[in-house]
């Protein structure tokens, strides 16, 4: 994934960023793509290889920089080529809508208890939603590391397969650890 600054997201939301520049071996993102940030949701609307004689001041200005060297010196320890991303803010988070909804069909629970199947059945520890979902609900926003090894799981597992259940609505991450959701 793509990471940028909370600063740089609301300059994004705002309409005061749509370029951000990276350097990678390869991209993370890719064009018709998009990205759901904690301000909301991405469109990635090209990425391309530049060379950075290329980059522009104008194209340092649209990325949140003064000039050229302001943004070549943000990367300048990095390695590998230069991305020039166009990017603007496309809506809400749906996962907040998701999250808060207290009421859902029938129909809605087995879409939920399908997902959740499928997880467990392509996981290759074993069935592990239900015991994640009931470690949070048992322990709210006691940090991923402790939660992980209490289960144990990896902790970069453990974080990564959250998000999978964030996505359906069914938890809220919080600073340290996550509750879950009244979904």
């Amino acid at each position: 994934n793509m990471l940028l600054k909370k600063t740089v997201l609301e300059k994004i939301k705002a309409g005061e960023i749509d370029l951000v520049f990276r350097r990678w071996q390869k991209p993370t993102v890719k064009t018709g793509g998009s990205l759901t940030t904690h301000i909301g949701v991405l469109d990635i609307l090209s990425v391309e290889i530049v060379e950075p004689a290329q980059i522009s001041v104008e194209d340092a200005k649209r990325a949140g920089f003064a000039d050229q060297t302001a943004l070549m010196d943000q990367w300048e320890s990095r390695s590998g080529v230069w991305f020039k991303i166009n990017v603007r803010f496309a809506g809400d988070d749906p996962r907040i809508k998701l999250r808060e909804e207290d009421t859902f069909s029938d129909q809605d629970f087995s879409t939920i208890s399908k997902k959740l199947f499928g997880m467990d059945t392509r996981s290759t520890c074993g069935p592990w939603t239900m015991k994640v979902l009931t470690a949070i609900r048992t322990s709210p926003k006691v940090i991923s590391t402790t939660l992980a090894n209490d289960l144990g799981f990896e902790r970069m597992w453990f974080k990564a397969n959250v998000r999978k259940l964030k996505a359906l609505g069914l938890t809220i991450s919080h600073k340290p650890g996550y509750v879950l959701s009244p979904r």
